[in-house]
């Protein structure tokens, strides 16, 4: 079965950008609102930045940001991963996992 596709309408370096998407209206505005937001903080800091230059930079901190929280996840659960293995060796052998 096919879902739905919901079609937004999001202000995106002053122009208006239709999504599509199966998340719900509100996460698409959110996207958006997201994009915009780092397209106009580069440009607050930087107003001779052609706003197409702008979108390429926020999309490359946008990038940045996303691989860095991949790897704090990766981190905490590496972490919670060798808590389990603790744990799991101070269980009795009969109540260990694994």
């Amino acid at each position: 079965m096919t879902e739905t596709l919901n079609l937004v309408k999001v202000q995106v370096g002053g122009e208006e950008v239709t999504i599509r998407s199966e998340l719900p209206p509100e996460h698409a505005l959110a996207v958006g609102a997201h994009v915009d937001d780092a397209i106009s903080r580069i440009r607050a800091t930087s107003p001779q930045v052609e706003v197409g230059k702008a979108a390429i930079l926020a999309a490359l901190q946008i990038a940045d940001e996303l691989l860095r929280l991949r790897g704090e996840v990766r981190a905490s659960a590496d972490t919670l991963r060798e808590a389990q293995g603790e744990l799991n060796r101070m269980l009795p052998p009969a109540r260990r996992i694994g």
